[in-house]
C-alpha cells in the first residue's frame, strides 16, 4: 500500500523544484532570429524583437525569390545599412535587383544588429505589402 497524500505531497514539490530552476534568466549571449519570406507574399513573423549583438536570418521558404532591405531614411543614427546583397544604400539595393539581392527559394540573408533602435524594412519586388521591422533593445 502507498500513502496517497505523501505520494502527491512529492510530486508537488518536485514540480514546485523543477519550475524554481527555470523562472530565472540566463545570459546565453547573442542569438539568432529567423525570419521566413513566404509565397503569401509576407514577413513570418512581421515584427520581431531582438538585443544588441543578436542576428536576424531570413529565409524565403517557398519558390518566390524576395529581399529585405531596409529603409535606409528611417534607421536609427549611427546604424549599419543592411540589404540582401549588402548593399550600401538603398538606391543600390533597389537598381541592383534581382540581379542582386535576391533571396531564391531555400536561401538566406543575415545581418547582426549593432545598434538600438527600430529598423522598418521591406521586400522590393513585394514592397506595397511586405514589410516588417526589427526592434533592437539592450
Amino acid at each position: 500500500m502507498y500513502d496517497r497524500r505523501a505520494v502527491l505531497q512529492g510530486c508537488g514539490v518536485a514540480l514546485v523544484g523543477g519550475l524554481a530552476g527555470c523562472s530565472g534568466s540566463t545570459d546565453t549571449g547573442p542569438e539568432e532570429v529567423r525570419v521566413e519570406m513566404t509565397d503569401d507574399l509576407v514577413f513570418d513573423p512581421k515584427d520581431v524583437t531582438i538585443s544588441v549583438g543578436d542576428t536576424v536570418v531570413w529565409e524565403t521558404t517557398g519558390g518566390v525569390a524576395h529581399s529585405a532591405t531596409a529603409y535606409e531614411a528611417d534607421l536609427p543614427d549611427g546604424a549599419t545599412y543592411f540589404a540582401s546583397g549588402d548593399f550600401d544604400t538603398e538606391a543600390a539595393a533597389r537598381e541592383a535587383y534581382p540581379e542582386g539581392g535576391s533571396v531564391g527559394e531555400g536561401e538566406t540573408y543575415s545581418h547582426t544588429f549593432q545598434t538600438t533602435g527600430t529598423f522598418p524594412y521591406f521586400c522590393i519586388p513585394h514592397e506595397s505589402g511586405m514589410r516588417g521591422t526589427v526592434v533592437v533593445e539592450d
